[in-house]
């Protein structure tokens, strides 16, 4: 029935104007055509719709019928168009964003209220979780990641916003009680905090001193994904942790926590967004992706 839509459409439109020749100077659709769509629903649902003569214009009784059905969609579809041209007007609705849980902490909730007092008719949809969102099945709008390897879906557009450094850290009071490691090879004895969830044990990828990456075995004494997690841990004495440099920044001024093999760093993240490469982007979601962008290089180095 999809595939007569606009069969009905004709065929409302005739009857709302009372005629061929009124409907064709309303809508400047030929008669011709309006003509031959009716004719191809007439044969579709197997019933006269319309009485054709030349003095007078009538609807059969099953044709009104239809009518009451065939305006219904009319309605329908007039009111869908009235949607997207009020949504096209003017940056409002929904945005549904994608974010891992540091990123939503830590930058997020800096830019967010100037977002939206710039915006008051947008609302936005935050979607909190370290796991990867699948951008176009999932319908999200924007999705923002930190990947050692920009993402390359295809459909999708990348936005880069800065490289984010991770470095080891651990409390002094921790490292009084075990020891400060002077190789990563020690850290196989050290109580790790690690950023996983699947496995205690698993590789510990290092980038040395003279540039090379290196893989350590660790067998982490907690594992969880969930970077404000893991920090507090490490601040509270509970062991060594490799963490964006975002993130531990200020504990490290400050601090309560220390560096641990300074001239050792994990492989860089690429701080970035997706989002789908479709036409008709709709005003608010392309006002959000711009805010990000001018907020998150202006707040970053770039890349």
């Amino acid at each position: 029935m999809i595939s007569h839509f606009d069969d009905f459409y004709c065929f409302a439109i005739v009857v709302e104007y009372g005629g061929f020749s009124a409907a064709e100077r309303a809508t400047e659709i030929p008669k011709s055509k309006l003509s031959r769509r009716i004719y191809n629903l007439e044969q579709y649902l197997g019933v006269r719709l319309i009485h054709r003569n030349s003095r007078q214009f009538s609807v059969t009784d099953m044709g009104l019928k239809i009518y009451d059905q065939a305006k219904i969609m009319l309605n329908a579809a007039q009111t869908a168009q009235e949607i997207v041209n009020k949504l096209s007007e003017s940056p409002r609705g929904t945005v549904k964003v994608s974010t891992p849980t540091d990123i939503a902490q830590k930058q997020l909730a800096k830019v967010l209220p100037k977002f939206l007092q710039m915006y008051p008719e947008i609302n936005i949809q935050l979607l909190v979780s370290n796991r990867r969102y699948d951008v176009i099945n999932e319908g999200i709008d924007v999705a923002l990641r930190v990947r050692s390897q920009l993402d390359n879906d295809t459909g999708l557009i990348v936005r880069r916003f800065a490289k984010v450094e991770q470095h080891l850290c651990a409390s002094q009071a921790y490292l009084n009680q075990y020891g400060t490691p002077e190789h990563p090879d020690e850290l196989a004895k050290h109580r790790m905090l690690s950023m996983t969830e699947h496995t205690l044990q698993h590789d510990l990828e290092l980038i040395s001193p003279m540039g090379h990456s290196q893989k350590f075995k660790i067998e982490p004494h907690v594992v969880g994904l969930n970077l404000m997690m893991l920090h507090q841990l490490a601040k509270q004495n509970c062991g060594i942790v490799l963490l964006p440099d975002t993130i531990i920044g200020d504990s490290i001024q400050s601090g309560e926590l220390i560096t641990v093999l300074p001239e050792w760093h994990a492989p860089r993240g690429i701080f970035h967004m997706v989002y789908p490469s479709r036409q008709g982007i709709l005003p608010a979601v392309k006002v959000f992706i711009d805010f990000l962008v001018e907020e998150f290089t202006e707040s970053h180095d770039p890349i």
